[in-house]
C-alpha cells in the first residue's frame, strides 16, 4: 500500500496552511507504525480483557503483538497507527491486503485523566471469536469500515467473488486532497476552484448583531454552504454509494445518509449511538439560519476558533446569555459553559467524548415523558430527572409545550401507533426541520400498510433531497402499478442515492420498456453500492433480498450462503434463507440453517423465535412454546416476541398463566394496542374483569 505524501506540492505555496493543518486530527488520522507515530507502550507490556490477551513488543525495530484467547496464539506486525487523541489504535494484516483494528487501544490521555493505559474497544463485555465485533470479523475491518475517512483519495478495490482486498491512497492522512481536490491535474483544477472553500470567489458577508438582538443574523451575498458536504462525508453515518469520494461532489450523490430513526437516535433527535454530527447539526437553528462548520472551527487546524463561552459569544450576545441569570451557575465554573448545556457529551471508544451538534435546550420534562437525555443529570449524575425538572422550572418558569406534531412524532419514536392523518402532520409539518419529516416519511410503514401515489408524490417530487430519498424508500407501500409512474422519473435524478431508492422500490414491479433502460442503470448502481459493502453481511444480504423481490430464488439462496460464509454471526441471512426454503416446501432444509444459525449464535432471540415459528407450522405447538419462551428471555423488550409467546401459552389451554405471564410485564410496553387487546381477550376467556379493566385502562 502506498505511503506518500501527496501535501508535498502544496508546501512552496501554503506552507502556513501546512503548519495549521499539522496541528489537526486530520494530519493524525492513519500513519506508519514508526517510533516517531507510535503513542502506545511496546516495552513487553501486557493487556487483558476477559481471558483475551496481549503482549505488545518490539522485534527488529518492527512493533509487534501476539494475541491470545484460548488456545489460539497469534503474533502480528503493527503496520499503522490510526488516529492519536484520546485513543490511538493500531492496524495488523491478517490476510493479505485485509486489515484489521486490534482488539486493544492505547488511551492517549495523561495518567490524571485516567490514561496512558491499554484497554479493551468494549471494556464491559466479552467479544468472542464467535461475535460480530470480535476484532477478526468483518465489523472489524479497516478497509471497509473505517478506511475512506483516514486517508486522501482512498478506494477499497474489493473483490466481491474471492472476498479480498486490494486498497490503494493516495496520501495516507486527511490532507489537502480531502478538501480542495487534486488540484495538479488540469481538469481538477479547473473542476474544484469554483467550488472551493478557500476560494476568493467564496460569497464573503458578515454575521452582524444589531443594536437590541439578542443573536447576529447574516448580511452580505447568500453565504454558499455546499462545501460541507465535503464535511460530511467523513462527519456522518452513511452507506456509500462510490469506492471512495471526491470532495466538491454533492454528498447525496456519493452517499445514502442515516436518518434519525431508532435506535440510533433518542427520539428528541439527540444522539444515541456513534452516529457523529450531521444527523445532529441538520436538526439545529444554527444549520437553519446558515452557520457552517468554518464559523466555529477553525479551516485548517479544525480546532475551535475561541475557546470557552467566547466561541458561542461571536454571535450571541454576552449581557443575555453569559450572565448568572441566564446561565444559573457561577461565572467561570463548568456549568456556565454554554457547551455543558446546549452540546452535552456521549462518550464513545471508551475514552472519547463527543459533544451533540443539535444545540438543544435541556429539557427534563422530555426526559421524564419521552425518555430522552437532558445535560443536567448528566452533570449531576447522582440527581434524577424530578430534581432537574424543578430547578429549571424554579429558574425558568414552566417550559413552553412542543406542538402536537413534534409531541406525535416523539412518542412514535418510542413505539406509539399513530393515524395516518396524524403522521402526515408531522411531514407536512414546515416548522420542524427538514432530517426530522423525512424520517418521519421513512417510518411511515409504523402507521400503514399501502399509500396512494396522491399521498406520496408531493414528496417524490419535493426540492429537498432528503425528503425525495426517504419518499423513494417507502415507495413499495404503493401498488405496484402505480408505482411506475410515480417513481419512474427519479431514476434520472442529478443525485444518485434518489435514483439508488427508487430502483429499490421499483424492484418487483414488471416495468414497461420504455422504463425499462432507465431501471437498468439505476439498478446497477443500486448494485454496485451493495457490493462496496460486501465485505461484510449487510451488503450481500441487500443483494440477496433484491433478487429475492426480483423473483429470482436461486440467485437470493446463492447470496445468502456467500453472506453466511464471509459473515456466519449475522442472524439475518440464516432467517431469510430459511423462508426461501419455507416457501419451496424444503422443511429439511428450514430446520438444518436454523439449526445451524442458532449453533453459531446461541445468544439469538431471532433465531428462536423464527425456528418456533417453523415449529407451528409443523403443528408442534407445545415445542414452538419453549423456543418463543427462549427468545423472550434472550430479548424481553421485543413486543413480537413476546405476543407469540403469550399466543403460545394460551393456544395451550394455559390461558391463566398466559394472562398473568403478560400482566407481569406489560408495563414495559406502554404504546403497545396489539398486547392491550390481547390482554383484554384473555381477561374474558378467563373470566377476570379486573384484569379486563386493568388492560382497558392502558
Amino acid at each position: 500500500m502506498p505511503t506518500n505524501d501527496i501535501t508535498q506540492p502544496c508546501l512552496s505555496c501554503h506552507e502556513s496552511e501546512h503548519k495549521a493543518w499539522q496541528q489537526s486530527d486530520h494530519a493524525k488520522a492513519m500513519a506508519v507504525a514508526t517510533k516517531a507515530n507510535v503513542l502506545g507502550d511496546f516495552n513487553n507490556t501486557k493487556a487483558e480483557h476477559y481471558g483475551q490477551q496481549a503482549l505488545f513488543f518490539i522485534e527488529d525495530n518492527q512493533y509487534k503483538v501476539t494475541v491470545t484467547y484460548d488456545d489460539n496464539v497469534d503474533t502480528y506486525d503493527i503496520n499503522y497507527t490510526f488516529g492519536h487523541y484520546p485513543l490511538q489504535q493500531y492496524l495488523a494484516e491478517t490476510e493479505p491486503g485485509r486489515l484489521q483494528i486490534l482488539p486493544f487501544a492505547w488511551d492517549a490521555r495523561s495518567k490524571a485523566e485516567g490514561g496512558q493505559r491499554w484497554y479493551h474497544n468494549y471494556s464491559n463485555e466479552e467479544i468472542r471469536p464467535e461475535d460480530r465485533l470480535h476484532w477478526r470479523q468483518p465489523l472489524q475491518n479497516w478497509n471497509g469500515m473505517c478506511a475512506d475517512c483516514h486517508s486522501d483519495g482512498l478506494q477499497r478495490n474489493y473483490n466481491v467473488e474471492n472476498d479480498t482486498f486490494n486498497t490503494s491512497w493516495k496520501g495516507i492522512n486527511v490532507g489537502c486532497l480531502s478538501c480542495h481536490g487534486d488540484k495538479n491535474t488540469p481538469h481538477e483544477k479547473a473542476k474544484t476552484a469554483k467550488h472551493d472553500v478557500l476560494n476568493a470567489e467564496h460569497p464573503t458577508g458578515q454575521w452582524i448583531k444589531a443594536i437590541g438582538d439578542k443573536t447576529a443574523s447574516w448580511h452580505g451575498k447568500k453565504r454558499d454552504n455546499t462545501f460541507m458536504d465535503n464535511c460530511f462525508a467523513c462527519h456522518s453515518l452513511r452507506s456509500p454509494l462510490t469506492d471512495g469520494f471526491k470532495p466538491n461532489v454533492a454528498f447525496l450523490d456519493q452517499f445514502t445518509p442515516q436518518t434519525l430513526a431508532p435506535p440510533m437516535y433518542f427520539a428528541d433527535g439527540q444522539i444515541k449511538e456513534e452516529v457523529y454530527v450531521y444527523g445532529s447539526f441538520l436538526q439545529s437553528k444554527m444549520y437553519k439560519a446558515g452557520v457552517n462548520c468554518l464559523d466555529c472551527h477553525d479551516q485548517h487546524t479544525m480546532k475551535v476558533k475561541v475557546q470557552g463561552n467566547g466561541l458561542c459569544l461571536q454571535c450571541h450576545d454576552a449581557n443575555s446569555y453569559n450572565e448568572e441569570k441566564h446561565v444559573k451557575h457561577a461565572t467561570g465554573s463548568e456549568g456556565a459553559q454554554c457547551v455543558n448545556c446546549h452540546m452535552p457529551e456521549s462518550r464513545y471508544m471508551g475514552v472519547d467524548d463527543r459533544r451533540d451538534h443539535s444545540f438543544k435546550i435541556p429539557r427534563p420534562d422530555h426526559s421524564i415523558k419521552y425518555n430522552t437525555p437532558n445535560a443536567c443529570v448528566k452533570c449531576h449524575s447522582d440527581e434524577d430527572n424530578e430534581w432537574a425538572l424543578d430547578k429549571v422550572t424554579k429558574w425558568y418558569g414552566k417550559a413552553e409545550p412542543i406542538s402536537n406534531n413534534l409531541d406525535n412524532y416523539y412518542q412514535m419514536h418510542n413505539g406509539k401507533t399513530l393515524t395516518l392523518t396524524q403522521h402526515f402532520d408531522i411531514i407536512n409539518d414546515e416548522s420542524i426541520d427538514v432530517i426530522t419529516r423525512a424520517t418521519a416519511i421513512g417510518m411511515l410503514s409504523y402507521s400503514t400498510n399501502t399509500l396512494s401515489t396522491q399521498q406520496l408524490t408531493p414528496y417524490l417530487t419535493h426540492q429537498e433531497p432528503l425528503l425525495k430519498i426517504a419518499a423513494a424508500n417507502v415507495g413499495m407501500l404503493i401498488p405496484a402499478q402505480q408505482r411506475i409512474n410515480a417513481l419512474s422519473p427519479l431514476m434520472q435524478d442529478k443525485l444518485k442515492a434518489v435514483r439508488v431508492a427508487a430502483a429499490r422500490s421499483l424492484l418487483d414491479v414488471q416495468l414497461t420498456p420504455k422504463h425499462a433502460q432507465l431501471f437498468k442503470q439505476a439498478f446497477e448502481e443500486l448494485s454496485f453500492s451493495n457490493e462496496l459493502s460486501s465485505w461484510r453481511g449487510e451488503g450481500r444480504l441487500n443483494n440477496a433480498m433484491n433478487a429475492l423481490r426480483s423473483g429470482d430464488y436461486q440467485k437470493a439462496e446463492k447470496a445468502l450462503l456467500k453472506t453466511i460464509e464471509v459473515d456466519p454471526y449475522m442472524e439475518a441471512p440464516y432467517i431469510n434463507l430459511a423462508d426461501i426454503y419455507r416457501a419451496s416446501q424444503k422443511n429439511s432444509q428450514v430446520v438444518s440453517v436454523l439449526t445451524k444459525g442458532m449453533n453459531k449464535l446461541p445468544k439469538s432471540g431471532d433465531l428462536k423465535y423464527a425456528y418456533g415459528l417453523h415449529l407451528v407450522r409443523q403443528q408442534q405447538y407445545q415445542k414452538a412454546t419453549s423456543f418463543f419462551e427462549k427468545a423472550v428471555r434472550l430479548a424481553p423488550s421485543n413486543e413480537q416476541y413476546l405476543y407469540a409467546y403469550i399466543l403460545s401459552l394460551d393456544g395451550e389451554g394455559k390461558t391463566v398463566l398466559a394472562l398473568k405471564k403478560l400482566q407481569s410485564v406489560i408495563h414495559r410496553f406502554t404504546y403497545s394496542q396489539a398486547l392491550q387487546q390481547l390482554g383484554m381477550q384473555l381477561a374474558q376467556k378467563a373470566g377476570d374483569r379486573k384484569a379486563f379493566e386493568r388492560f382497558r385502562a392502558l
